[in-house]
């Protein structure tokens, strides 16, 4: 068997291509001319030359596929023309998966993202005389073992929401969230297509990096003096890509199944990076009027200098409130992994040493 994969050569995509070539896969590769595949190499998978912009492309791309996992897209926190993040993951998707129908496939699973979810209010906080005894978070990403066969969880079912108009920050989130419903729309034609959802992935392999990754590296290189009130939800990046061959497996068509594991807030995420690279957790806390302002300077010289902005506005904005999610459709219905965080950490921090990311 066959298998297309858009966004290969990127950080989760690498490892999408990794964990089909462990399943016997036959892997081809969508890559644009002069892309960088070094998160490739040896791996024996095929080429072909296109782009997500160029129909003809993606009809020689598909020929002789069975399968399609469109993982491409433009993750960005900032554009200097955010119309070009839309013609990548709307109009591009939008064209991939006409060609998908055309070329009869038996499966196609798209890689959308939390960013295209919604979320519920936050949960209040506990209650003083609460504070010695067990109190269930139902935000928290599950364990296996703690799943009922056939029962849903409190604050299980985050699949069914999408975000509210105050949710969708920036281009990238707009695009996303366009993209997702697009999806839902083929699948409802009879398109043979899974969602997947992925929260914050962590690991090797981040060659770009990712704003995530950033992160870590400039913890590492000690260009971090404080942190924001937020919280994300993170995944190590192979589960992510073992939950893309699951979905292929055993997803039901139409379905969002969000990828995630355990969430965090930032300075608990610091904290464990602190121990596992033996550097020092940032101690101040930084007031969000603070952050906003910072990252409204440094945007707004990005549009002077068209350079990425060290300080990203709308990645300021989106830490205004935590963005927790819960995987457990995912764990319960594919067998969703959920390696410990703490791993998925000690392989990024390992690869970025050793590839030259950080100062020593």
């Amino acid at each position: 068997m066959q298998a297309l994969v858009t966004g290969g050569t990127g950080f989760i995509g690498s490892h999408v291509v990794r964990q089909l070539l462990k399943q016997k896969i036959n892997v081809r590769c969508l890559v644009r001319e002069g892309s960088r595949r070094s998160n490739l190499d040896g791996l024996g998978v095929s080429y072909v030359i296109g782009d997500l912009r160029d129909a003809h492309s993606l009809k020689v791309a598909l020929m002789d596929c069975r399968m399609l996992f469109h993982v491409a897209a433009d993750y960005r926190l900032w554009a200097p023309d955010p119309a070009e993040m839309n013609r990548v993951n709307i109009e591009g998707t939008r064209a991939l998966f006409q060609a998908a129908g055309d070329a009869g496939l038996e499966k196609i699973v798209y890689t959308s993202s939390v960013a295209a979810v919604g979320r519920p209010p936050s949960p209040p906080a506990p209650l003083p005389h609460e504070g010695d005894r067990a109190h269930h978070n139902p935000y928290s990403a599950p364990s296996p073992g703690s799943l009922r066969e056939g029962g849903r969880r409190p604050g299980e079912g985050f699949e069914e929401l999408d975000p509210t108009p105050d949710q969708l920050i920036g281009p990238y989130k707009q695009s996303k969230f366009a993209s997702d419903i697009l999806a839902r729309d083929f699948a409802k034609q009879g398109l043979p297509l899974v969602i997947v959802n992925p929260a914050a992935p962590i690991g090797a392999q981040d060659v770009k990096p990712t704003p995530t990754g950033k992160m870590i590296v400039d913890f590492l290189n000690g260009r971090m003096p404080g942190y924001v009130d937020t919280g994300m939800n993170f995944i190590d990046v192979e589960d992510v890509a073992a939950g893309h061959w699951l979905a292929a497996e055993k997803g039901r068509i139409g379905e969002r199944y969000i990828l995630g594991n355990k969430n965090m807030t930032l300075k608990d995420f610091l904290e464990s990076l602190a121990q596992i690279s033996g550097r020092r957790a940032p101690r101040f806390r930084i007031p969000y009027a603070l952050a906003w302002l910072a990252g409204a300077v440094s945007t707004g010289l990005s549009s002077v200098t068209r350079r990425e902005p060290a300080i990203p506005l709308d990645g300021v904005r989106m830490a205004h409130a935590p963005m927790y999610y819960d995987a457990s459709k995912a764990v319960r219905e594919l067998g969703l992994p959920q390696t410990p965080i703490e791993t998925a950490i000690e392989k990024a921090v390992r690869w970025f040493r050793e590839h030259g990311y950080v100062r020593h």
